[in-house]
């Protein structure tokens, strides 16, 4: 090809622009024959179709011959069209709390709104010339019946050439698919094939935007460990190649996934791509194995195996020690598996936090009481440093006369009252900014509790007591519309709606946040006292977006921090004067 491009008249006769553009057509087809090389057959990417009118799932389900599935916790079809699982259904989690709600839809055949599939099978070597099956093949069902954890399905195509394809189907009562392809050569030359298997989703889906979450493209591919590739980010890089041995592929999102989980002694050459089609992308992750030759009279065999489901960490298993949750991680020896959920960078705190919530969930069957009593116990772990905290708060309160009558010795030379206040700190043994430490201390367990709010699929939709019925998500009651008495959705007021979310939980937080505040001894620095006051109702209305577990949470701890922290000054020999500083809030108030 390239010598009939460079046969062509002679450059020199060409003008500037004729020649750049010949330069451009000699290098295509080199580009092209890259692509076709035996590391990587061509055929491994469908050809473009041209954009087709998009039909319900429904009919495009009901478009082509199926084998149903049907397990415990999944119910789709097997199209036996090209041979694809493209119908998945995970019939125990619901759109809505409403248990009446449509099933979760995981897979949906081409034609649809938002295809998504997997596929698998052989791609012929260069220079073969037999038919495979793609996409138009339909193949026959051996014998009848569905496919169950009981009983697999086989799948059978003969190309009239010589070689006939069979595809064994079985999958486990979560959401595990094993397929076995084998290919028998009954022809007249030994044939070289690729086994191959692929997950392609056309069109970025919506997503949650969060930082701290992943949600696109993502494997952990041996030396190459976690990729993580967001929709926007392989738009940009079009595609990415990885050779690796003990990988696994696939495409999650929030609470779901599709991965790809060949043996881990394989030789993978993986790929993560995205193609615009029309104006929209295919994305899709995909591997090839080695090359094997089925001799004339052999047979060769390729085993594969997928999970297509929702990210249970006790089915996709939890790499932590004593966890106990060794799931799919664990029983197939995969590597690495259990960031399928993304843990995050926090993962040694973010972890025990979910193994605490579900341990105490197995007793009490509410992870609400679970959130409650993990932090009574992040309480009693941390109580040394907040006990040393509070006990200098309270030699804070008893030191206050001295610090007013500092104020009222040196009243215009700031300085030496900066310079007393010191050696008064100094004599006393105090540490001024000892009343950060509880706020300090709970910072990373907020985020941790958050992380595991955010990403976990057992918080979502998990109920705490009365109107709570989803943990994961906002107090859904509002003070601006007087709790649902007023029927009207504040949050929908266009610019200021975002911050007209105040449900009963935040306001509790706000209000136990604020008694906390007035155990404390009063900051003599009228700027500090200014944040102090103010903070309450900044948090209140900061954590009203948050999830109601969270919130919880802060308010649970809030309360137990007053409780501890009034001990604490009784200890010292400091009057606890809750009371009388409310009285003189809202005396001041009145005045």
């Amino acid at each position: 090809m390239c010598r009939r491009w460079r046969s062509s008249a002679p450059s020199s006769r060409r003008s500037p622009s004729s020649r750049r553009a010949a330069r451009r057509s000699r290098a295509r087809p080199r580009r092209r024959a890259a692509r076709r090389s035996p590391a990587r057959p061509s055929r491994r990417r469908r050809p473009r179709a041209p954009p087709q009118a998009v039909v319900s799932r429904e009919t495009a389900i009901a478009a082509s011959p199926r084998v149903k599935i049907e397990t415990p916790r999944i119910a789709g079809s097997i199209s036996l069209k090209g041979g694809r699982i493209d119908d998945i259904a995970l019939v125990q989690y619901r759109e809505t709390v409403d248990p009446k709600s449509p099933p979760i839809v995981l897979y949906s055949p081409s034609g649809t709104a938002e295809p998504y599939y997997a596929e698998f099978g052989w791609v012929a070597a260069t220079g073969v010339t037999a038919k495979m099956p793609d996409a138009q093949t339909v193949w026959q069902q051996e014998g009848s019946g569905s496919l169950t954890p009981s009983t697999p399905v086989v799948l059978k195509w003969d190309n009239g050439d010589g070689l006939t394809f069979r595809r064994t189907i079985a999958v486990d009562d979560h959401y595990l698919f094993t397929i076995k392809d084998e290919v028998s050569n009954v022809g007249n030359a030994p044939v070289t094939l690729y086994p191959f298997a692929l997950i392609s989703r056309h069109g970025a889906p919506h997503v949650s935007g969060y930082y701290i979450l992943h949600e696109g493209l993502i494997g952990y591919l041996g030396e190459h460990r976690l990729q993580e590739y967001a929709y926007s980010k392989i738009d940009e890089a079009k595609q990415v190649n990885f050779k690796a041995t003990n990988g696994w592929l696939g495409i999650t999102d929030k609470y779901w996934a599709s991965a790809l989980l060949p043996d881990t002694n394989a030789q993978l050459q993986a790929r993560f791509s995205s193609n615009p089609v029309g104006k929209v992308h295919t994305y899709q992750t995909d591997y090839l194995l080695d090359p094997v030759t089925v001799a004339i009279g052999g047979t060769a065999t390729a085993n594969a195996r997928l999970f297509a489901g929702a990210k249970e960490a006790g089915v996709v298993g939890i790499n932590f020690p004593l966890a106990g949750l060794g799931g799919y991680n664990k029983a197939l020896g995969l590597n690495q598996f259990d960031l399928l959920i993304d843990w995050g960078w926090f993962y040694f705190l973010t972890k025990p936090m979910f193994l605490g919530l579900d341990f105490f969930f197995r007793f009490f069957g509410n992870f609400g009481v679970s959130i409650l009593l993990v932090t009574v116990i992040v309480k009693l772990l941390f109580f040394p440093l907040a006990n040393k905290s509070y006990a200098s708060m309270a030699k804070m309160k008893s030191i206050q006369p001295q610090l007013l009558a500092l104020k009222e010795r040196y009243p215009d030379d700031k300085v030496k009252q900066q310079q007393e206040m010191m050696e008064i700190y100094r004599k006393e043994k105090i540490n001024p900014v000892a009343g950060c430490l509880p706020v300090l201390i709970q910072i990373p367990v907020f985020f941790a509790l958050y992380k595991v709010l955010f990403v976990t699929i057992e918080m979502r939709h998990a109920p705490f007591f009365g109107w709570i019925k989803d943990l994961s998500a906002p107090d859904p009651t509002n003070l601006f519309n007087l709790f649902g008495l007023i029927p009207f959705d504040p949050t929908t007021i266009p610019v200021f709606g975002y911050y007209l979310a105040l449900g009963i939980w935040p306001i509790i937080m706000g209000i136990t946040m604020w008694i906390q505040m007035k155990l404390n001894p009063t900051p003599p620095d009228p700027t500090q006292q200014i944040i102090f006051n103010w903070m309450p109702l900044i948090f209140t209305f900061m954590l009203a977006g948050f999830p109601a577990g969270l919130v919880i949470y802060w308010a649970w701890n809030n309360l137990l921090s007053v409780v501890q922290q009034g001990y604490i000054m009784r200890r010292n020999g400091v009057k606890v004067e809750l009371l009388d500083n409310l009285k003189a809030t809202f005396a001041r108030k009145a005045t």
